[in-house]
This record gives C-alpha cells, sequence and structure tokens, in this order.
C-alpha cells in the first residue's frame, strides 16, 4: 500500500488579495463548491428574469481545449457564456477579465475569482505576458477560454473592433474558436446601469473553426480578427431577423 501524504496549497502564506489575483490558482475545495452553488443560482437568474436561451449549444466541441469569443454588452455577458458550458466543465472555464477593473479591489476580486472563476488579463502594460497565461491554459487539454476581443462593453450595443490578442493567440494553432453572440444583453443592464432590467438574452453560438494552416504572421492576425468579428456580427443579424420575424408575426 502506498503511503498517504497530504500537500497543503502553496498559497496559505499570502495575502486574501494576492490569492485572488494569482493566476493559475491553487484548488480550494471550498472555492469550488462556492463557485458550483453561484453557477446555479446565476442560470436560475437568467432563466427566470431574463427568459434566457441558448441556440446552438450542440457547436461547442465536445473534448479538448477551445476558445469561445462573443460581442460585450454588459456585465451579463460572461455568466451568460458560462450557462452554455456543462456543470461538468465549470471549474476549467475561464472568462478574461480587465485585470484593472475586476481586479481593482478586494470585493470585485472575491466575486470575479470565485462565482466566475475570471482570468486576470492585463489590457495595457502586461498585454504579451496576459497572452502567454492564455496560451499555457489552452495548451492543457479540457480548459474553456472566453474572450470578448472588444475588449470594452459596448457602448451602443454594436459589435466593436476586434483587438489583435485574438489574432495573435490562435495564428498556428489548432485550437478550435467557437464564434458566439448575446442579443439582449445592452437593454437588459445597459453600460452604467446598477441593476439589470427583465429583458430576455439570446445566447447564439456558431460553428467552430481554427487557424492552424495559417503562418503566424501580421496579415494572418488581421484576417483573424476580421472573420472572427464578421461570423459575431452574422449571428447578431440572425438575432435580428428572428427578432423581426416575432414582431411580424
Amino acid at each position: 500500500m502506498e503511503e498517504w501524504t497530504y500537500e497543503p496549497p502553496g498559497d496559505l502564506d499570502k495575502s486574501w488579495s494576492d490569492r485572488l489575483r494569482d493566476f493559475p490558482r491553487e484548488p480550494h475545495m471550498w472555492v469550488f463548491a462556492l463557485r458550483s452553488v453561484a453557477a446555479l443560482a446565476m442560470r436560475g437568474w437568467l432563466r427566470l428574469y431574463h427568459r434566457f436561451e441558448i441556440q446552438g449549444r450542440e457547436h461547442l466541441p465536445a473534448s479538448g481545449s477551445f476558445v469561445m469569443v462573443a460581442n460585450h454588452q454588459s456585465h451579463l455577458d460572461a455568466p451568460s457564456l458560462l450557462a452554455a458550458v456543462p456543470l461538468s466543465d465549470l471549474h476549467r472555464a475561464f472568462p478574461a477579465a480587465a485585470a484593472d477593473y475586476f481586479f481593482e479591489s478586494l470585493p470585485r476580486s472575491a466575486f470575479s475569482t470565485i462565482a466566475i472563476n475570471a482570468l486576470p488579463f492585463d489590457r495595457e502594460a502586461k498585454g504579451a505576458e496576459s497572452l502567454a497565461v492564455c496560451r499555457a491554459l489552452l495548451d492543457n487539454p479540457g480548459n474553456i477560454l472566453v474572450l470578448f476581443p472588444e475588449g470594452t462593453r459596448s457602448k451602443d450595443g454594436q459589435v466593436g473592433r476586434f483587438k489583435s490578442g485574438i489574432g495573435r493567440l490562435l495564428a498556428g494553432t489548432e485550437i478550435p474558436v467557437v464564434p458566439c453572440f448575446l442579443s439582449g444583453a445592452h437593454e437588459a443592464f445597459p453600460k452604467g446601469a446598477w441593476f439589470p432590467r427583465p429583458r430576455k438574452l439570446v445566447l447564439r453560438i456558431g460553428e467552430a473553426r481554427s487557424y492552424g494552416d495559417l503562418p503566424e504572421e501580421k496579415d494572418t492576425v488581421r484576417r483573424i480578427c476580421a472573420e472572427l468579428q464578421a461570423d459575431v456580427e452574422a449571428l447578431g443579424g440572425a438575432a435580428d431577423a428572428s427578432d423581426r420575424l416575432r414582431v411580424d408575426r
């Protein structure tokens, strides 16, 4: 019989603030438990208060690591995309979140880490370092990275230009990327609002694509950004058409 040994988490000597900002994180069972409870609560809230609907869930890869990209309208975006992920994969799904906003205070850091499992992403000084963390995350099979390539929430609900980070991350790799479009989030919880309104949310998930056959160069980065933005906007166009059809009826 092998001798059993217990190794405590390596962050016990750090402050709470440092533990929450660290990535990758130490596996604390109490965090897993709280995150599971929070996920069930958020999914219940989305379904009851926002009549949340998911279309195209079958397009999510059944195995391996992949990236989900979507338009960015409100703070409802990350919980909505996470709600499309099976609960069994909850602790391996990581929405990238702006470190200067979501990890700026202890309460925000606690919510972002425990409830959302957010990956701190430095949009300014350490962008290359943050991309390296994302690549390492995707190299570990079974992880899901949730990205909003616009970089910030839209003020008018329109899809903004996708920044180069997503292209630099995916160029020359076989990692599948899944385009998504969340409709209704701007009306439900626009930038600057204090509390969400009871508007319907619909998440449309498109077919995955990959860019392993393309060289890692600037033209490839621009092409990836343009194609993924077009995919997301096309899903948004399908949402608009569906809404018009519903009104006509």
